[in-house]
């Protein structure tokens, strides 16, 4: 793996073309579109978000905020403006149960009054309405899940997947699809977190996006170069995160397992453990560095986008076995090809078999904690603010100089 990343080819934006440390204007008017902001989003993309507002004084804008009446909230005090969706009954545990509603919703936000509108997407956030003379670049996380590469799974996870209520989701994801697709235009400028979701944007909108990974505190994960004999996950309980995968490759090794993280899955899961599980449920933060900091290896069984945890479990100089597909081929580095520079293992294919022999692989390893540690640095948040910015004030640059001076093809060159 060779980082910094290299774009793809056509993409939206040189990365030699601004010079480092330019920033994009501080005299224009800025608005941050995102999803939903509750205490229950603590994910990858809140943390974009928040890093974005640390360095851009932007004004948000989300389908619901239940953050910023939050005294221990990055949002406290803060005016964010929201739609129909945060009236409705239960929204702030979740709005995927609006889901027919929200691509109408996020079109009545009025974002008339600001120049730059920087979208933090992973549903429907880059849909909004823009004129001609306003910027929108769009960091995106991911093109929807479950209207695209997830769609199978979700219908046969689901009891809306089934029967007549079957027909109708899957008419209604179609008609996500083509909104999608539609709303992919509306966006001048993509960002992408990883090579994997530019590949994915390029699938699906046919866009180019730059790649710019997301900002990881790996300063708050604390480095310990000697580990316990346990192993270690920490995972949103949902179907696609596979943790019942890893769960049964620990019933058949017998090794200690921790599973920290809360979700639909969590009750399944109790059951499905062996002895030798632990499934501790949510845990705080400090719970769940120390036990990061002290595990043999993480295990990680998902096909992400990109993946934070396993940079986390990095940045303890804990060594990481993944599922060799998505972003974890970015962040990882497989020991069997860099025995010097070796972060983790790949097992692949996504089955516990395939999990339990490479767990057994890697107790034969000598990983190296302080080459971990080191890796995990690359991918700090002053990285994320340094590539970010630039590339932005990039983007103003081509979007004023030659789209607004009617320049058209040359802006997209």
């Amino acid at each position: 793996m060779t980082l910094p990343p290299e774009p793809l080819n056509g993409s939206s934006s040189d990365p030699g073309r601004s010079p480092q440390g330019w920033r994009p204007p501080t005299d224009l008017r800025y608005a941050l579109v995102h999803e939903w902001l509750t205490p229950l989003a603590t994910g990858g993309s809140e943390l974009v978000v928040q890093e974005i507002l640390r360095h851009i004084d932007a004004r948000v804008y989300a389908l619901i905020d239940f953050e910023s009446s939050n005294p221990h909230s990055y949002l406290w005090g803060r005016q964010v403006g929201t739609t129909f969706v945060q009236h409705l009954p239960g929204s702030w545990r979740g709005v995927q149960k609006y889901l027919p509603l929200l691509p109408l919703a996020i079109e009545q936000l009025d974002l008339g009054d600001y120049d730059v509108i920087l979208s933090s997407s992973h549903t429907v956030a880059k849909g909004v309405l823009t004129t001609s003379q306003q910027m929108h670049v769009c960091y995106c996380h991911t093109p929807m899940r479950y209207a695209w590469d997830l769609t199978f799974e979700y219908l046969a996870a689901s009891p809306l997947g089934r029967g007549l209520p079957g027909l109708l989701t899957r008419h209604l994801l179609h008609k996500l699809r083509q909104w999608d697709v539609i709303t992919a235009n509306r966006v001048d400028f993509f960002i992408a977190n990883s090579q994997h979701t530019a590949r994915r944007i390029w699938r699906c909108y046919r866009r180019p996006a730059r790649v710019i990974y997301p900002p990881v505190q790996v300063d708050r994960f604390p480095f310990q170069p000697d580990k316990q004999d346990y192993y270690l996950t920490v995972s949103r309980l949902v179907s696609y995160k596979k943790v019942d995968l890893i769960v049964e490759a620990f019933n058949r090794l017998g090794y200690p397992l921790v599973v920290i993280g809360g979700g639909p899955e969590l009750v399944r899961l109790k059951r499905l453990a062996g002895p030798q599980v632990r499934i501790l449920g949510p845990q705080p933060q400090s719970v769940v560095q120390e036990y990061m900091a002290g595990a043999r290896a993480f295990i990680y069984a998902a096909c992400e986008d990109f993946g934070i945890a396993p940079v986390e479990a990095q940045a303890c100089g804990t060594p990481v076995i993944a599922y060799g597909q998505g972003g974890a081929l970015e962040t990882i580095l497989d020991f069997r090809h860099h025995p010097q520079q070796g972060t983790g293992l790949f097992f692949s294919p996504q089955h516990p078999l395939a999990l339990a022999e490479a767990v057994e692989y890697a107790r034969g390893c000598e990983f190296d904690p302080g080459v971990i540690r080191d890796h995990a640095q690359r991918f700090r948040p002053q990285r994320f603010q340094e590539e970010y910015l630039s590339h932005l004030a990039d983007c103003w640059q081509k979007f004023s100089v030659d789209f607004l001076s009617k320049n058209y093809v040359s802006c997209w060159q």
